[in-house]
């Protein structure tokens, strides 16, 4: 993910952050994140909305009230019923999103492949392109930085100044302590009381029980939740050999084996782990996409935006 030095036309204030990648961004510029379902937001935009208005697409009927416009009077139902009703239509609307992004000790790990990046890193290119997705197409993202606990919470904002602190947060944030994504969770089902899109970036190293608990809480609240689980190459394929010292992260010590001994017992607990959590998302209605670290990030983001498309375009 190298860092060009020219920017792309249009993309002048984006690629003074090293996180702005002008080649994931030019992958996704003509893309959208658009929301599946109706989500709150402040200003005319290209989402429904669940308020009414007079635009595009119909809605519903109600009784007219005086001083209602009578250019949107229903006639037909006027002259079978002999009343008058109002033709009301849906209101196109922006959102609001909050990127939940992990910065837990775990998200240090990357594979000894010396090109590939860490996890954190990833993830930093990552949330970094979906902020500028996000505000480029003129709806509102805020991003909460977290281990076991909150560490920096970025309230929404819809500018291009925005996304330079953003990235300014992510390039200053310290991986420490261990996760807590459902204690993450809960919290931000709380306090984001506007229903909008939730986006969480994370290894998912934590109980799965826990994060089924979490999206239970956002979905209850009835936010749109996406996915995206962070996993090194090495991680899932467990290629080590010889005698390997494993150095503990997240309060965990340091151990000395054979992996080979181990590579079963590891694949089968991790492809446990990954279907707990897959399966806990599909229950809850929210987009899972796993992510390996070996695929470069304008590869994956490209690919899941067209086929959310899709699936949107089909509804």
């Amino acid at each position: 993910m190298a860092t060009a030095t020219a920017p792309a036309t249009g993309q002048k204030k984006a690629a003074l952050s090293k996180y702005l990648d002008p080649k994931v961004l030019n992958r996704v510029d003509r893309l959208e994140l658009g929301s599946r379902q109706i989500v709150e937001g402040f200003m005319a935009g290209s989402h429904r909305s669940p308020y009414h208005g007079f635009s595009v697409e119909f809605a519903q009927h109600r009784e007219y009230t005086m001083g209602d416009d009578l250019r949107h009077l229903d006639w037909k139902i006027y002259a079978k019923a002999g009343r008058y009703f109002i033709k009301q239509y849906e209101v196109e609307t922006n959102y609001v999103a909050h990127i939940l992004h992990d910065c837990s000790e775990s998200m240090l790990y990357g594979s000894p492949r010396a090109t590939l990046p860490s996890k954190l890193e990833y993830a930093n290119f990552l949330t970094a392109a979906l902020s500028y997705l996000i505000v480029n197409q003129t709806d509102s993202v805020g991003v909460g930085i977290f281990n076991e606990e909150l560490v920096t919470n970025i309230e929404p904002k819809q500018s291009h100044a925005h996304i330079h602190r953003i990235c300014h947060e992510l390039e200053n944030t310290q991986p420490l302590k261990k996760t807590g994504v459902g204690k993450i969770l809960n919290t931000f089902a709380e306090r984001a009381r506007r229903r909008g899109l939730i986006l969480l970036v994370s290894d998912l190293l934590d109980k799965p029980d826990e994060i089924l608990e979490g999206l239970n809480h956002m979905r209850f609240a009835r936010h749109e939740i996406l996915v995206f689980h962070i996993m090194d190459p090495y991680e899932l394929e467990f290629p080590f050999d010889g005698l390997i010292k494993f150095e503990g992260l997240e309060g965990y010590e340091d151990v000395l084996c054979q992996p080979r001994m181990l590579r079963k017992s590891y694949l089968e607990a991790l492809n446990k782990h990954v279907l707990a959590v897959r399966t806990a998302c599909e229950r809850n209605n929210v987009d899972y996409v796993l992510i390996n670290t070996a695929q470069p990030l304008e590869v994956a983001l490209q690919s899941y935006l067209q086929s959310r498309a899709l699936a949107r375009i089909r509804r």
